[in-house]
């Protein structure tokens, strides 16, 4: 059987990323059909669009893609390509494992976390109103008058949408993930003792969600800023976690910072009957064309991508493929090395090379 994916390469270092992704799915013995879509800013001269309608036909068709990273603009400009995909085809559940592989350094021996990220309201639903705009200036009024609370006039705002239909849908997908594979604990995190009517509505859900699944998960919550610290001084403490949008963004690259940085840090994007699968790093674009950056985090993107297809073996053999080149630690990117400038460090492509030998000379085994 021939699984139909569409491949976004995205800008930056995504196409080397993706190039190397692409390659390693392929030696694992899966027959893929790709349907290569563009993205971003390099869509828009073709397509008129950063997120061409015709892009999101292919996902809604194959029912599933992988994608390099997109480059955001800080500020101005386009609006989060990613952002807007997820919206668009309605992928409520950002899943960001962050696991330490042998080799890897890190303060901590072990780390085995499974991030849940809501995806489709709080401070990323984009509902923005700009300084000094007659929008704002009603809105700074009715605050006022109706909650008595001054806004000062220059000010620009942004609504965080908590719902309790959203909270419920991802927090449940959350103790889903934890019993489907063999995990204890579901964490909520929020900061409900300030922000009562959001966070307050997301810890009530939990707690009457949770308590359906009393005897077969464990269910405890933190607030936002005590997880940190306590991700930071012992995160074996912690299994699944399951959080906001924007907290959920926050928290998975702290993780990431635990298990040896970005690089290694693969994350999807799930909704009913359709998933994009996609590393957790940004586009990185002085890296660009330079064969420089760990295709890691993309490559066990296609790990979790396998996983979802059906195919567990192939995912774990490609999983142990890349974990034994991170612990020979011989055929790495510079920042698996104990220091980064090490002249032995090699590049994005020659790191994939290496994982495919591995796991063709498994398969040989295998077959033996």
């Amino acid at each position: 059987m021939s699984y139909k994916v569409t491949l976004i390469p995205g800008d930056g270092v995504g196409p080397e990323v993706a190039s190397a992704a692409r390659a390693c799915l392929e030696a694992t013995g899966v027959p893929f059909q790709w349907e290569i879509h563009s993205a971003g800013e390099g869509a828009i001269a073709e397509h008129g669009s950063p997120l061409p309608e015709v892009l999101l036909e292919s996902i809604r068709h194959n029912r599933v893609a992988i994608k390099g990273p997109i480059t955001t603009p800080i500020g101005k400009g386009i609006r989060s390509v990613n952002v807007g995909l997820r919206h668009a085809l309605d992928l409520y559940a950002c899943v960001r494992p962050c696991r330490l592989y042998p080799g890897v350094s890190s303060f901590h021996s072990k780390v085995d976390l499974l991030i849940v990220r809501e995806n489709s309201e709080d401070l990323y639903a984009g509902i923005e109103y700009d300084d000094q705009t007659p929008e704002v200036r009603e809105l700074i009024g009715w605050v006022k008058q109706h909650g008595g609370k001054t806004i000062r006039p220059d000010a620009a705002i942004s609504l965080k949408p908590i719902s309790a239909g959203a909270s419920e849908r991802i927090i449940r997908f959350a103790f889903e993930q934890a019993v489907k594979n063999g995990r204890k604990k579901v964490t909520a995190v929020h900061k409900a003792n300030i922000m009562k009517f959001t966070d307050g509505l997301f810890l009530e859900v939990f707690r009457r969600v949770s308590s359906e699944y009393q005897g077969r998960v464990e269910a405890e919550d933190r607030l936002v800023d005590n997880l940190c610290m306590q991700l930071v001084q012992r995160p074996e403490t912690f299994d699944v976690l399951v959080l906001p949008n924007l907290y959920g963004d926050i928290v998975s690259d702290l993780c990431a910072g635990l298990i040896g940085g970005l690089g290694m840090a693969p994350g999807a994007n799930i909704g009913d009957g359709i998933a994009v699968f996609e590393p957790v790093h940004g586009s990185a674009p002085k890296y660009q064309g330079q064969n420089k950056v760990n295709p890691a985090a993309t490559i066990l993107s296609g790990v979790l991508m396998l996983r979802h297809l059906g195919e567990p073996e192939a995912a774990d053999r490609l999983d142990r493929a890349v974990s034994e080149v991170i612990r020979e630690g011989r055929r790495v990117t510079y920042d698996l090395k104990p220091k980064r400038d090490d002249p032995t460090s090699v590049g994005t492509r020659e790191m994939a090379e290496a994982i495919i030998e591995k796991l063709k000379s498994g398969v040989v085994r295998a077959n033996l």
